[in-house]
């Protein structure tokens, strides 16, 4: 199929984001460790399992080696554990090598990195088993390291952070299954929340690090939490993030086009937050924002293989799709409990014909009036690319910059777009008229 395609001019956008300071982690940690020292009681030599998951956290080597620091202060042993389900192929060396990839490693912490699939059955609440991995359920103490921010598959006081970890990535693939099948035929929210509450009473967590990130994932908040206030304070730090996830600018969009999806950039690749889809059978539904169509270009490399994710877009790259590790995103799509995750939109061998064939799929529209959006990722959100057709509705919002002059999309001679976000071009010195007043 040979297809060719006309497309808009576009303007570029920078998002004006209220944005909290960045913070010095290791200032951070020196003052919460004065408050939460003296809480912990264990013998001296008592060894200390720390959880560390698989997501690309701002900081997260200085953080993870300041706090085995600490632990070495108090005369304990720490270790690190990957908590992260069934990412890594849902193996122990995969997960090792997920962590390392972060910067994970015993020379740049000063732990010992340890890694095991096994689990423990811990009993159960409300109907829920409890698992949790075999090294933690054999050390002294367990430190939970993560970052709040709002999940990508349901809604409530908490979601994404240290509650979740302890349910779902300290449960390896076991457990991680378990409690996506659960949800199926139970509220995923009173799943995680009951299984980390009742983990928490069983488990001997020392304290857990909850980070938050702004907008330009900068550390901006870092709390070390004991154990009887972490539901309650990790629920506060969720409302701060929420309410620092950058989105879209835009509620209704015809197209837009995705440089980039990656488990490295969210859970699911493409963050449903962010683009108003969830193709999970017992995801969230959204009401906003309204995406006809989807293309995505390509997988990051820190996605390790897995294309879980690849199922929200519509159209993708041949590219894209041989960079999938199809048994690695199997494992992630089961171990969710959603194949639909996983399912591969159609494909066609370059950017050009891609374009092409979704622009057919829209409403009748012209190149003035279609709203044609694109984006690097569903992350990096300050900068983005905006048809003509947007602009009626972006000159009427505050806190944002529009372009004076018009930016051409062009294409190289294989009939790939050169990006102006992984191709450097979007730092060209553009004049802004400021949309703010």
């Amino acid at each position: 199929m040979s297809l060719q395609v006309n497309l808009p001019k576009m303007k570029i956008i920078r998002q004006k984001f209220d944005i909290p300071d960045k913070i010095d982690p290791l200032r951070e940690i020196e003052k919460e460790w004065a408050e939460i020292k003296n809480k912990m009681f264990l013998p001296a030599g008592s060894t200390v399992a720390v959880a560390v998951g698989s997501r690309g956290i701002a900081n997260l080597p200085l953080v993870v080696k300041a706090i085995v620091e600490k632990l070495k202060d108090k005369g304990y042993k720490p270790f690190i554990i990957p908590a992260m389900g069934s990412h890594g192929g849902a193996i122990a060396e995969g997960q090792i090598n997920i962590l390392r990839a972060r910067g994970i490693t015993e020379e740049s912490v000063g732990a010992p990195i340890r890694a095991s699939m096994d689990v423990e059955r811990i009993g159960e609440v409300d109907g829920i088993p409890l698992f949790l991995s075999r090294l933690a359920h054999e050390a002294d103490g367990i430190v939970l390291i993560n970052r709040i921010k709002p999940h990508t598959n349901f809604i409530g006081p908490t979601e994404s952070g240290l509650l979740k970890m302890l349910a779902i990535g300290m449960g390896n693939q076991m457990g991680a299954e378990h409690y996506h099948r659960l949800a199926v035929v139970r509220d995923y929210y009173t799943i995680i929340s009951t299984a980390g509450r009742e983990l928490l009473k069983r488990c001997p967590v020392l304290f857990g690090v909850g980070l938050v990130e702004n907008q330009l994932h900068e550390t901006a908040v870092l709390k070390l939490i004991a154990p009887e206030d972490l539901e309650r304070v990790e629920a506060n730090l969720l409302k701060k993030a929420r309410a620092l996830l950058p989105t879209l600018p835009l509620d209704e969009i015809d197209l837009l086009i995705v440089d980039e999806m990656g488990k490295d950039i969210s859970g699911e690749g493409i963050d449903p937050n962010v683009v108003g889809r969830d193709v999970c059978e017992c995801g969230v539904r959204r009401q906003l924002p309204k995406i006809t169509r989807i293309f995505v270009r390509d997988l990051t490399e820190g996605s390790e293989g897995s294309g879980l994710g690849v199922g929200q877009a519509d159209f993708t790259t041949w590219r894209l799709v041989e960079k999938i590790d199809f048994e690695v995103t199997a494992i992630n799509c089961i171990t969710c409990c959603c194949p639909e995750s996983g399912r591969i939109p159609l494909t066609f061998p370059n950017d050009r014909e891609a374009l092409a064939a979704a622009m057919k799929t829209v409403r009748p529209c012209s190149l003035e009036d279609i709203r044609m959006v694109y984006i690097k990722n569903t992350m990096e959100l300050e900068y983005l690319l905006v048809s003509a057709g947007c602009l009626p509705i972006l000159k009427q919002r505050v806190n944002l910059e529009i372009s004076e002059d018009d930016y051409l999309l062009e294409f190289d001679t294989e009939g790939n777009l050169l990006s102006p976000f992984i191709n450097a071009r979007i730092q060209t010195p553009w004049k802004f008229t400021p949309k703010n007043h």
